[in-house]
């Protein structure tokens, strides 16, 4: 029954918040407990996350066959500013990525503030649920300097 409340909690946060991912994300979840269908949630989690990364990737990428893009451009836009940030940028995500699934397979108890924090960060500053693995990286490199520094 708590499952229901947090929820009914989260579809709230949702709209309050005008998130339309969180909205309609905890609305399916909802519905499906209240038709009894909740065994199916475990059998979809993986092929959701597949599927939603697949759609992602999908939709990053369609610039790049959909257009003409010549070599010379691609060079040229890495080589400026912006595209020499995003690149490093887009360097630092994979890393952290990685660091993400590694903390979270060794400390599963870390998916609770992960998934509060990404709630709270695409209810209340207009983020997109999309970074919970980045999220995680970036614990997990906290927690490193937290070690580092003994204050673990």
């Amino acid at each position: 029954m708590i499952q229901n409340a947090f929820l009914l909690i989260l579809l709230a946060l949702g709209v309050l918040g005008g998130n339309h991912l969180v909205s309609i994300s905890g609305t399916i979840l909802l519905l499906l407990r209240l038709l009894g269908c909740q065994q199916w949630l475990p059998l979809l989690e993986g092929p959701c996350l597949q599927i939603g990364l697949t759609l992602l990737i999908l939709s990053i990428l369609i610039p790049f066959s959909s257009s003409d893009l010549e070599l010379r451009q691609v060079a040229q836009a890495l080589l400026r500013p912006t595209g020499a940030a995003t690149f490093v940028a887009g360097i630092a995500g994979a890393y952290l990525g990685a660091r993400g699934v590694t903390i979270l397979q060794s400390h599963p108890e870390a998916i609770l503030g992960i998934v509060l924090g990404t709630i709270v960060g695409a209810t209340f500053f207009q983020g997109i649920p999309v970074g919970p693995l980045v999220a995680a990286g970036m614990g997990a490199v906290l927690l490193q300097l937290l070690r580092l520094l003994g204050l673990d």
